[in-house]
């Protein structure tokens, strides 16, 4: 049964409007850092994202480098993992990003990437390297 044509149309209108509301309610927080670059969550590593295109796009796949030093800048040999979802959303990214390579800097190269939706989204880096496994949260709004 169709429920739908039941509904009075003033009723199905309050719905959709109420629905639009709540989406574009769901600002990124004003104090949102944005850095592409700072400390891995204990410290153990300084991680810098790069996206390889700009502006960021939605909808598309596109790939992201990954930088990884010791926290006085010494180059780091360490097995990255790249993840994202959208905290106000509650899910995560629509693709499995992966490790490619590396470029000639040494930047691991993550392929995959694809944002379904403008919004706020968070990026973590898992780092796995000599002093320990550690991870690093950036946040991005497209």
């Amino acid at each position: 049964m169709n429920l739908v044509k039941f509904w009075p149309l003033p009723v199905a209108a309050i719905v959709v409007a109420a629905g639009g509301y709540a989406f574009a309610s769901m600002q990124a927080p004003a104090d949102l850092d944005d850095s592409l670059s700072h400390a891995s969550d204990h410290g153990l590593y300084a991680v810098s994202i790069a996206p390889a295109v700009d502006p960021v796009p939605v909808g598309q796949l596109h790939a992201w480098t990954v930088a990884v030093t010791t926290p006085d800048g010494a180059p780091v040999d360490a097995t990255v993992a790249f993840d994202g979802g959208m905290p106000q959303h509650g899910h995560g990214l629509p693709t499995v990003p992966k490790v490619m390579g590396k470029d000639a800097e040494g930047r691991a190269i993550i392929g995959g990437v694809r944002f379904n939706m403008p919004g706020w989204w968070e990026l973590k880096v898992h780092v796995d390297g000599a002093a320990g496994d550690d991870t690093a949260t950036f946040n991005i709004a497209l």
